[in-house]
């Protein structure tokens, strides 16, 4: 067997690739992924209740890139789906990112004026202050608020989710979920959100429908990389599994899931409610909020991170520390001798927390080069 390209992985980034270069540019694809499904983490299926569930955790597609939506809407008619976030603090559920809603649902109303007007005349209204920057805070108020929200809604989560402190990781991390000063309890913020109308798997499957593209799970490139002949290889899978780990292993984090049905029509009022201090589990994640889907049952999911071992379970998160990104360039290095014969592309071939639009926009950028 012969085709131009072989791409190993079968997740957003693979597809997207796989499908532009089948059909753009003309060009035979083989897409080769180890596990028994197309569309990586980002996979949906049916339980056997009928709801839709993601298996790898809950999906919602949001971007502010008109590119990428519109890329993607070829392949799919979207859901309207504008998610939120509850976290369980002091007893109450409360809305995530933390906001001026929080704020007041948390303290003596008279207490969370004073602060709200704090915030503003500090930070603006509707600005967006890591925890951090916001424990660094030259006013008093704002000092012990910062380290109430850093104690009760990151701290906790944060040590479940990735084994460290929040001190401990990038800013980044923690910058993902900042303090909104603000009353908007949209956990995105981004012009286009949604879900794909018939799933996420649909859409994937509709991306690689294309007679250029040859799809071949359950199998590991390494096995079958001697029987196909190729031009050149596009990776999207651990770097430093491509390397036989020779500088040591990159750390992740992953999780597992633990699956329930009840037999009543809603459990929790939104898609996702957070414990980041009770519990061992980080979250529940109620399908039917995101699918809207409309039976008298529901189906949830509790959600355990776990630390990454190879060949147990899946590697979802590169843990963003300095001494990761170190080893990763070990990797890089070793990676850019190989010239244009194999790309790499993705989440963990990049060793970054991207988002699917980023991802997807990655994935778009290399194909223009590729083209170019």
């Amino acid at each position: 067997m012969h085709v131009n390209w072989l791409i190993v992985g079968a997740g957003i980034t693979g597809c997207t690739l796989a499908e532009r270069i089948a059909s753009q540019l003309g060009q035979k694809v083989l897409v080769v992924e180890r596990r028994d499904h197309i569309g990586g983490n980002a996979y949906d299926e049916y339980d056997a209740a009928g709801v839709l569930v993601h298996r790898y955790g809950p999906h919602v597609f949001h971007t502010s890139n008109r590119a990428v939506w519109d890329y993607l809407s070829q392949f799919t008619r979207w859901r309207p789906y504008q998610h939120r976030v509850l976290a369980v603090v002091d007893g109450k559920k409360v809305p995530v990112p933390f906001n001026l809603n929080s704020l007041y649902a948390l303290f003596p109303a008279r207490y969370a004026g004073k602060l709200e007007d704090t915030l503003i005349s500090n930070y603006g209204f509707s600005a967006s202050v890591p925890i951090l920057e916001l424990k660094e805070a030259g006013d008093m108020d704002l000092q012990v608020l910062a380290e109430y929200i850093y104690q009760r809604v990151f701290y906790g989560y944060t040590l479940k989710q990735w084994g460290l402190k929040p001190e401990e990781l990038d800013p980044l991390v923690t910058g993902r979920v900042p303090v909104r000063v603000g009353r908007d309890d949209r956990y995105f913020q981004d012009a286009y959100q949604g879900i794909p109308m018939e799933g996420y798997t649909t859409m994937f499957r509709r991306m690689l429908k294309h007679p250029n593209i040859h799809v071949l799970l359950n199998a590991d490139y390494k096995e079958i990389v001697e029987d196909v002949k190729f031009d050149r290889m596009i990776y999207t899978g651990s770097l430093d599994a491509f390397f036989d780990y020779a500088y040591g292993p990159l750390p992740y984090r992953s999780l597992w899931f633990d699956f329930v049905s009840f037999n009543e029509e809603w459990y929790q009022e939104v898609g996702t409610v957070n414990y980041p201090n009770e519990y061992d589990f980080t979250r529940i994640t109620e399908y039917k909020h995101l699918a809207g889907q409309r039976v008298p049952w529901t189906a949830l999911a509790y959600e355990y991170p776990e630390e990454y071992v190879p060949d147990r379970n899946e590697p979802y998160y590169p843990v963003p520390r300095q001494e990761n990104y170190d080893r990763y360039l070990s990797y890089l290095k070793e990676a850019r001798k190989l010239g244009n014969t194999v790309l790499f592309a993705g989440r963990l071939a990049d060793y970054k927390y991207y988002n699917m639009d980023q991802a997807v926009a990655q994935a778009l950028q290399l194909f223009e080069e590729v083209a170019g």
